[in-house]
């Protein structure tokens, strides 16, 4: 079990508290669909840039992330062993770095933590616009967001972080393993160009 240390951030950039949250037993099915995912922009340091939209196809796990944030760099190499395992059956995760200045850390992050697969970056307002929460309210980091192959979003972090169920590796392959058995209205696409630039 791979038990999550939040980060919780004020958005007007206060500073980081840390807190360790108490075990709980992942759930054992994916939770009901939330909403269809919004389109989200994903912008990689070669000038490139990657819509959510064209991963449709795929089980995504979008993460937002601060490459500067210990667990958030913790997470990141743990999906890449997932994307490792599962990728050659549909999985695809993508981070989104969003801290001060990311654009300049994450070919670094990438680097040093020997993330597998696209790191890229975006904007504070973009990333809390996506996942629907006030630009006030604090949040932790990483947010992880679940997208079926039709598009969901299925699961989601709660901007506080306080369901850490949602921050144990059983969670995380049990959402890939559940996401996987189910049909896509379109062929998966591939994006090896996308991977390879972003590393």
């Amino acid at each position: 079990m791979r038990l999550a240390c939040a980060a919780f951030l004020l958005f007007a950039g206060i500073g980081l508290n840390a807190a360790t949250p108490k075990a709980e037993a992942p759930k054992t099915e994916a939770p009901p669909v939330l909403r269809k995912s919004p389109e989200f922009v994903i912008k990689f340091v070669d000038g490139h840039q990657m819509l959510l939209s064209s991963l449709k196809g795929k089980v995504v796990a979008l993460l937002m992330v601060h490459t500067t944030c210990p667990h958030c760099q913790h997470t990141s190499q743990v999906f890449t062993q997932l994307y490792n395992e599962y990728g050659p059956r549909g999985f695809q995760p993508v981070d989104a770095a969003f801290n001060t200045m990311a654009n300049m850390y994450v070919s670094d992050f990438v680097k040093n933590f020997n993330i597998g697969y696209p790191v890229g970056y975006s904007t504070p307002e973009e990333v809390m616009a996506y996942l629907g929460f006030n630009v006030m309210e604090r949040y932790t980091v990483p947010q992880i967001v679940w997208i079926d192959r039709k598009g969901n979003i299925r699961s989601q972090t709660p901007s506080a972080g306080d369901d850490p169920a949602l921050y144990q590796e059983s969670y995380w392959r049990n959402m890939i393993e559940t996401l996987l058995k189910e049909s896509a209205t379109a062929a998966p696409v591939h994006h090896t160009t996308t991977a390879k630039a972003a590393n």
